[in-house]
């Protein structure tokens, strides 16, 4: 695999991931992604492809846990 297809990779993953941990922690779905792992880097909704934003809906989507606040 290429660079540029490990960075698009890297990009799904990460949507992905943001989608799973938004549900998880009862955020709202809200499409986003992030470019590093604290999140001072973070691409919105409008600067997504629908590829990204299809893979954070399916992190949304198949989370099945949410975390317990008690």
């Amino acid at each position: 695999m290429g660079k540029v297809n490990a960075m698009a990779m890297d990009r799904l993953e990460s949507a992905y991931d943001r989608g799973h941990a938004d549900r998880y922690y009862g955020r709202k779905a809200r499409p986003n992604l992030w470019l590093d792992s604290l999140g001072s880097r973070v691409v919105e909704m409008e600067r997504m492809t629908q590829e990204e934003i299809d893979a954070y809906d399916d992190g949304w989507n198949n989370c099945t846990v949410e975390k317990d606040w008690e």
